[in-house]
């Protein structure tokens, strides 16, 4: 575990985090993905989780992203896919026939949930992340932000998956960003925030997808093209799925395995 910070009564955060993947475990990670080829830089051991001292709980993690990545539905038919795959059949599985896969590795992968016996229920909801409170001047208790997976797709842009939070002494607000960038053709991004008060017994969570050709943005410096802050206000939304994540409704308060003599590293 690299840091662990508490959030509200009886909940904390955890990063824990490795180097990227060595040549063996990518391989060893495709074949139990079924994918014939992972993202360049793959940070399978990057986890950033949080967790009530009962067990139950979300985390966010590279692996199951990739799980949610859909090779069977229509993929993108560019001038680049070809070569970009010609180049990765010369190494990993070179001597495999390659099956047709999703090769810009979009996920709409929104957590992981935890837990066993006691879990967070996701029921939809109309409610949204209030993010005038958000604007509030308060203290930044802790930041981070961490790299689950990136690849440049050939040179010819780059498809990226990162989380950060920030722990305010009322609240805590979690970012997961997928961003795709393909030279000339599209940008997309997949963006899930979840959203905490420490007076309440659920989370909100809200996932949003961007999209939009390069064609039809014109308007837009393409000095942008690489900032995603900058480029979400372009795109226009194709898909918007707000939920709740309750509580257990009974939950023990002082639980055992807390950890509220964890260390902060």
């Amino acid at each position: 575990m690299l840091a662990s910070w508490g959030l509200c009564p009886a909940f904390w955060a955890s990063l824990m985090g490795a180097i990227c993947l060595l040549g063996f475990q990518h391989v060893r990670l495709a074949d139990e993905l079924h994918m014939p080829s992972l993202p360049e830089m793959m940070f399978g051991d990057n986890v950033l989780r949080i967790q009530h001292g009962s067990g139950f709980g979300i985390e966010f993690n590279a692996t199951d992203a990739l799980r949610c990545v859909n090779n069977y539905q229509g993929m993108l038919k560019v001038a680049c896919a070809e070569e970009w795959q010609e180049s990765r059949n010369e190494g990993e599985h070179s001597k495999e026939v390659i099956k047709p896969y999703d090769w810009t590795f979009t996920t709409d992968y929104k957590g992981t949930l935890l837990g066993e016996s006691l879990k967070l229920k996701v029921v939809p909801t109309t409610d949204h992340i209030d993010t005038e409170k958000l604007k509030a001047r308060e203290q930044i208790k802790f930041f981070e932000e961490v790299l689950l997976f990136e690849d440049e797709l050939h040179d010819h842009g780059v498809s990226s998956l990162s989380v950060k939070i920030r722990v305010m002494p009322s609240s805590f607000f979690l970012l997961l960003r997928f961003f795709l960038r393909i030279d000339g053709v599209l940008i997309r991004m997949n963006d899930t925030r979840l959203y905490h008060e420490a007076d309440k017994t659920y989370m909100l969570r809200e996932y949003t997808s961007r999209e939009s050709r390069i064609a039809n943005l014109m308007h837009v410096p393409p000095s942008l093209f690489t900032e995603p802050n900058e480029m979400s206000q372009h795109l226009p939304i194709k898909e918007r799925v707000c939920e709740k994540l309750l509580f257990p409704e009974k939950i023990d308060q002082n639980p055992t395995d807390s950890q509220a003599n964890a260390p902060v590293e």
